[in-house]
């Protein structure tokens, strides 16, 4: 674009030296000649001022320091879609040298390749592609009507992040020749939604997976859009600064994914505006500020009817501190998986172990926390753990080993809602499992263990006291050198007169006997 040279270039999406930024003024700027461009940038370091220039007010910017004046001849305009894959994956009369590896963007994936040349017959044959990525190629639009529908019928996944498109109307122009779209990226797109929902004759028929990370979308403008995915699976809305502010109905229903990261304004009450998506099963709030949650439909002890189907939870880089967060995820009747790292409530490297244990406890269909698998043993550990931690304060509200006399009040309950049972699994806590320790005594911390050999019928039951600290595979170094057994042939595992009938296999050489609840009278079986 030359100095002269007029065009309604208000609004577009424009790169300048790497740096993205939108058209806000065309015009003569006095007392200099010439056209100049005002653009408000996305980084608003890269600015000189808010717009104005001499008391004189050419334009708006959301940051006082966002404007600049540019040329029209230092402006990136972009190109269009097919301008842009010709470009990425037709090397015309410039092929690679031959046997060198060479790097090919396919989807999102940065694949490397050997004798690139190899392939460029099949990659220059644009009808054969059916993933490609165009992030950051400048693409401002669809181009030619019907161009890319000619050339690349079969596309089904695009990478169309961190381009220069700035409306959901060129997204729709190009997505209109692309009927067997499943995938789409675009992410930092600075885009503007359409006021009223678009037309019906104008939808995504095969899209499965929308990103829309720091696109500046509304949660009004998703679900006026929303219509044209109807078969949708994954939608990722991350960093728009949106607040869930009404209940899809009669969209989103097929929706399995739903990523709603930073953004820090939702809180439980919007959260139960999407409560009743039948199909979501992942619902990921990392970093959205939130604190607390309350299941208003469900009392303790109960399940909840919202998001039914939910299986895994991420609520990563929150402000959860309190316990009351995780009991009521026991009331999710499909949760099968949480990750809920750098909280304050599980911060703390001290703590780290017995605050995993404790959600463990409390969240009682949970198989997978932060994304380690919770074993049978673990789960039975920790249950074990917890009810022995808190026996004391359940004998003070009202607990008793007599099932008839057996009533905490609602208080605890309320603060331990899988506490009852626990103790229906495993049995009430005895007075002798709820003394209190003293843990500077050695002796208090000995466990007196019986030790057996049923694969040694000369081998005679004996009895030995062994630190509750004491990890698996220093007992199997001490029974080593008792025996005369190499370590590596030891197999260790445990019985314990509360579970008749069991063997516990101590399979962890680093976990203690203390992690596997490993109790004074229980019995040590090992195997060689």
């Amino acid at each position: 674009m030359n100095d002269t040279l007029t065009l309604d270039v208000i609004g577009r999406r424009v790169e300048v030296n790497g740096e993205h930024a939108t058209v806000r003024f065309s015009g003569v700027v006095p007392p200099v000649a010439g056209l100049w461009l005002g653009v408000e940038w996305d980084n608003p370091a890269r600015g000189k001022h808010d717009g104005s220039h001499e008391g004189t007010v050419y334009f708006k910017c959301r940051h006082p320091t966002g404007g600049s004046f540019i040329r029209p001849n230092k402006v990136n305009f972009g190109v269009d879609f097919l301008t842009a894959v010709k470009n990425r994956y037709v090397l015309e009369d410039e092929p690679g040298e031959d046997g060198k590896d060479q790097i090919v963007i396919i989807g999102n994936k940065a694949v490397e390749t050997v004798g690139f040349d190899s392939i460029i017959k099949q990659q220059s044959q644009l009808s054969m592609l059916q993933e490609i990525s165009l992030r950051s190629c400048v693409v401002n639009g669809a181009g030619d009507k019907g161009a890319i529908a000619k050339a690349c019928p079969h596309i089904r996944k695009v990478d169309l992040s961190r381009n220069l498109l700035s409306s959901w109307d060129e997204v729709l122009d190009i997505a209109d020749q692309l009927k067997h779209l499943e995938f789409l990226n675009l992410s930092e797109n600075k885009l503007n939604f359409p006021s009223d929902s678009p037309s019906l004759t104008r939808t995504f028929p095969a899209l499965k997976v929308l990103v829309l990370n720091r696109t500046g979308i509304t949660w009004a403008e998703v679900l006026r859009c929303a219509p044209g995915w109807p078969v949708l699976e994954e939608l990722y809305l991350r960093s728009n600064s949106l607040s869930i502010s009404e209940r899809p109905v009669d969209v989103l229903q097929t929706v399995t994914l739903l990523d709603l990261s930073s953004n820090p304004v939702i809180d439980e009450n919007q959260l139960f505006l999407i409560a009743y998506l039948p199909r979501l099963e992942q619902l990921i709030l990392s970093d959205v500020g939130i604190s607390s949650l309350h299941f208003p439909d469900a009392g303790t002890g109960c399940k909840t009817s919202m998001f039914p189907s939910l299986q895994y939870l991420v609520v990563n880089d929150n402000q959860i501190s309190q316990w009351s967060f995780i009991n009521e995820l026991d009331k999710l009747q499909s949760l099968r998986a949480l990750s809920c790292i750098r909280n304050p409530l599980t911060e703390g490297g001290s703590r780290a172990q017995t605050t995993r244990q404790f959600i463990i406890a409390k969240i009682g269909q949970l198989k997978t926390l932060n994304k380690c698998e919770i074993l049978p043993e673990e789960r039975r550990g920790a249950e074990l753990d917890y009810r022995k931690a808190f026996g004391n304060e359940w004998k003070k509200a009202g607990g008793h080993q007599d099932a008839d006399k057996n009533r905490p009040n609602e208080e605890f309950l309320a603060a331990h809602p899988r506490y009852q049972s626990l103790c229906l699994k495993y049995g009430a806590p005895e007075d002798g499992e709820l003394k209190t320790q003293q843990p500077f005594l050695l002796k208090n911390q000995l466990l007196t263990l019986k030790i057996k050999y049923p694969n040694q019928v000369d081998q005679k039951v004996t009895e030995k006291q062994l630190p509750d600290s004491m990890t698996v595979q220093k007992v199997k170094g001490l029974l080593s050198r008792l025996l005369r057994v190499p370590v590596s042939r030891l197999l260790l595992s445990y019985e314990s007169p509360k579970m008749p009938g069991r063997e516990i296999e101590l399979e962890n050489d680093q976990q203690s006997l203390q992690f596997y609840s490993v109790e004074n009278g229980d019995c040590l079986v090992v195997r060689w």
